[in-house]
């Protein structure tokens, strides 16, 4: 169950708020006299985070930018936009993403958010105060004359369908875990040395990912399986997102580079 409004008495709200500073259940009387302007860096809360979270179907678009990986005890599907953490070489100074680059649905659904309302077992839609853009007598207003407005109306629609995704996601985890497809990796990176020689290997991540061996020795139902349902196809997409790690490297290299050139400019 879902609702666009609640009162913040309605019990103790939970769920995942990475990027949200001050998310609030959503109500016109807390919130009816505001709304959004315009962004001028409308990527920036994204600049302080290497990793975000996917859903499934997203792996095939999000693969063309970046590592698909597996991380924590859920098994969390994300990507990898940054080798540190604080860091994320996809977003500019400037709050903006590289042109080229897909910009993951839970980023997009920003500042809005479902949390769980453990009292009565429903989903409750907020929003983040902490988000600069979201200001009393904003530009496209939250509600028009105490209802809904149309912004956030799609903004709800949004929602809905990313925890359906996430839901689905959900699923597809736990489908590879009982399946026991995934195995620890390892991304490194061998530096060179003054003289050209390789320099002792640097480990810059441990994660979750699928075995390709354990993949092959699933019998042939399995397979046929995870074909029908479409799973087969996204283990792939993730299988092959794993090339990125040699994109973000050289990615690294090149801010690591650019930014004395700044200093001294």
């Amino acid at each position: 169950m879902t609702d666009t409004t609640a009162s913040a008495q309605n019990g103790a709200l939970s769920g995942n708020v990475l990027f949200y500073g001050q998310p609030e259940p959503l109500s016109a009387e807390a919130h009816g006299k505001l709304g959004a302007n315009p962004v001028e860096k409308p990527y920036a809360f994204v600049g302080q985070t290497n990793l975000v979270p996917l859903t499934v179907t997203e792996f095939a678009p999000a693969a063309l930018s970046y590592p698909v990986i597996f991380v924590g005890d859920a098994r969390q599907p994300v990507a990898v936009m940054g080798l540190r953490a604080g860091e994320n070489l996809f977003v500019s100074a400037e709050g903006d993403f590289r042109p080229e680059a897909y910009i993951p649905a839970y980023v997009r659904r920003y500042p809005f958010v479902f949390a769980n309302d453990d009292a009565q077992k429903r989903l409750i839609l907020c929003v983040d105060r902490a988000a600069p853009f979201i200001t009393e007598g904003g530009s496209t207003p939250l509600f028009e004359n105490g209802q809904p407005s149309a912004y956030t109306q799609q903004a709800m629609e949004f929602c809905n369908n990313f925890e359906q995704e996430r839901q689905r996601t959900d699923a597809f985890v736990q489908l590879l875990k009982d399946l026991d497809l995934l195995d620890v990796r390892e991304a490194s990176f061998t530096p060179r040395n003054p003289d050209g020689t390789a320099g002792q290997p640097q480990k810059l991540a441990e994660y979750f990912a699928v075995s390709e061996d354990k993949l092959k020795k699933l019998p042939a139902d399995k397979l046929a399986e995870l074909r029908d349902n479409g799973a087969l196809g996204q283990i792939y997409a993730h299988l092959v997102s794993l090339l990125g790690w040699d994109r973000l490297i050289a990615m690294a290299f090149q801010r690591a580079a650019a930014m004395p050139a700044a200093a001294n400019a």
